[in-house]
């Protein structure tokens, strides 16, 4: 089945977060190529945050701040959004009491193949664990980001779901976190995400890009990465540094 009949078939919903909480029940799709085309450029995140500098898009961190947590791993999709805020009530009552209003396992239902969860997330505990991260790997998604803490990252590498994250802990939101949207516009390490914006996210960080410009730039960072292996071969055939193409 293609992605667009994918699309049509809407899943039945968890219960997890009320359905008028979810302002879109399925994230755009990006056309295939457009996603392709971002897979082939290498070193990606730094050649497309260099070209959205030129292009005055915000949207580059770096993995100091969103840390990856599976080695050599590299990830393109659209972004599936989730906001999530703390609990009002303290967590002793809420444990005592099973109170979980956690509900990013909505957005793994939600989720089509090659989706990224993109988390707006809380500070100090955990917005997704192991089994969350199995869930999202057997629905086919590319991977999460997480502003805020992810944990049992043994589990998330066992199954090979990749997560970029602010912090690691093994405190559990599940008493003290509430999802409160999906699918609306979110705030990640000062970048704003709508649904849908194109997600880059390797080694050296994550890039987010504005899916209204997204086109314009993949034909930028496709140029300049073209040019920077033609640099790399003129390196590795020994011609001289003042004879370097792009030293001008």
């Amino acid at each position: 089945m293609n992605d667009m009949a994918l699309a049509d078939v809407l899943p039945k919903l968890t219960g997890k977060i009320s359905p008028d909480r979810i302002r879109l029940m399925r994230v755009p799709r990006p056309p295939k190529e457009l996603i392709d085309g971002f897979k082939r450029i290498g070193d990606a995140t730094s050649v497309i945050s260099d070209i959205m500098d030129e292009l005055g898009i915000t949207g580059s961190v770096g993995a100091s701040v969103l840390k990856p947590t599976l080695p050599s791993v590299s990830i393109v999709g659209p972004a599936l959004t989730v906001r999530n805020i703390l609990q009002r009530e303290h967590v002793y009552e809420t444990a005592k009491n099973h109170v979980n209003r956690m509900a990013e396992f909505e957005a793994h239902n939600l989720a089509l193949p090659g989706d990224v969860v993109v988390i707006e997330g809380v500070a100090g505990v955990s917005n997704m664990g192991g089994i969350s991260a199995q869930t999202g790997k057997r629905q086919g998604e590319a991977g999460a980001i997480v502003a805020g803490g992810v944990r049992d990252l043994g589990h998330s590498r066992r199954v090979g779901y990749p997560l970029w994250a602010t912090e690691i802990t093994p405190v559990t939101g599940k008493w003290r976190i509430e999802t409160v949207e999906i699918n609306g516009e979110i705030q990640v390490a000062g970048v704003r995400v709508a649904p849908g914006d194109i997600v880059v996210a390797d080694e050296t960080g994550v890039c987010f890009i504005p899916i209204a410009r997204a086109t314009e730039v993949l034909a930028k960072a496709l140029k300049k990465s073209a040019l920077e292996e033609v640099k790399c071969e003129a390196i590795e055939a020994g011609i001289s540094v003042a004879d370097l193409p792009g030293n001008a």
